[in-house]
């Protein structure tokens, strides 16, 4: 199984919202789309805690770096 990217989750998420508002899943099927939308969705934005936490280390730095 490849390793997902941030990317390749919000493509799913886009996925799984078209399949949700077309309203012909079953709702066996609709649980377990929304379910793994819950997933894709937290995984998201650990990527994007991570990213933001990385950018703003890298803007303290480049700020020490100034100020010197």
């Amino acid at each position: 199984m490849e390793k997902l990217n941030y990317e390749d989750a919000t493509k799913r998420l886009e996925e799984i919202c078209a399949l949700l508002e077309q309203g012909s899943t079953s709702l066996a099927s609709g649980v377990k789309l929304f379910e793994e939308a819950q997933q894709l969705i937290k995984f998201c934005q650990g990527e994007l805690d991570s990213a933001k936490g990385k950018l703003t280390s890298i803007k303290q730095e480049f700020d020490k770096l100034t100020e010197e």
